[in-house]
C-alpha cells in the first residue's frame, strides 16, 4: 500500500517533443494551424522553423508522469493548467510535482504540476486533483 503525504514529489518524466506526433494531433483536434506541422508557415511567420507542440500534448505529458506514479491514469480527477511558453520539435522537457495538500475525507490529493524544458524554463504549470483510490493511504 502507497502512503502520500504533503511533500512528496511526483517523479520527473523526461520527454523528447516529437515533429511527428503533432501533425495527427492537429488532424485528431481539427486544428488546422499549420505552426504545428509546417516549417514553411512558420518561417512565413518569422519564426523558429521547428514545429510548436500543441497544448494537449503538453498536458498529456502530466497524465502520463501521474499515471507512472500512480499506477492508474483513472485516479486524476481534475487538471488546471496555466500555459506559459511553447515547446518545439526536439525539445526536451521535464515533467514532475508535489503534494501540496490532502483530503483525507475524500481520499485525495493536490499536486502542484509542472512542465520545464531541460533548463528550467517552465512550459506549463498548475493542479492536479487525483484521488488516492481504494490501493493507497493517505498520511
Amino acid at each position: 500500500m502507497k502512503t502520500l503525504a504533503v511533500g512528496d514529489v511526483i517523479p520527473e518524466h523526461h520527454v523528447v517533443v516529437r515533429a511527428d506526433a503533432m501533425k495527427p494531433m492537429a488532424l485528431l483536434l481539427r486544428d488546422p494551424n499549420p505552426i504545428h506541422w509546417d516549417p514553411e508557415a512558420l518561417r512565413a511567420l518569422g519564426l523558429d522553423e521547428r514545429p510548436i507542440n500543441q497544448g494537449p500534448l503538453n498536458v498529456s505529458y502530466i497524465w502520463e508522469a501521474i499515471a507512472a506514479w500512480m499506477g492508474e491514469p483513472t485516479l486524476i480527477r481534475s487538471l488546471r493548467v496555466r500555459f506559459v511558453s511553447n515547446a518545439l520539435a526536439g525539445d526536451r522537457l521535464v515533467v514532475g510535482g508535489e503534494v501540496i495538500s490532502h483530503d483525507p475525507e475524500k481520499r485525495r490529493v493536490t499536486c502542484s504540476v509542472w512542465v520545464h524544458h531541460a533548463d528550467g524554463r517552465p512550459v506549463l504549470t498548475g493542479t492536479a486533483a487525483i484521488d488516492t483510490g481504494v490501493c493507497h493511504d493517505i498520511a
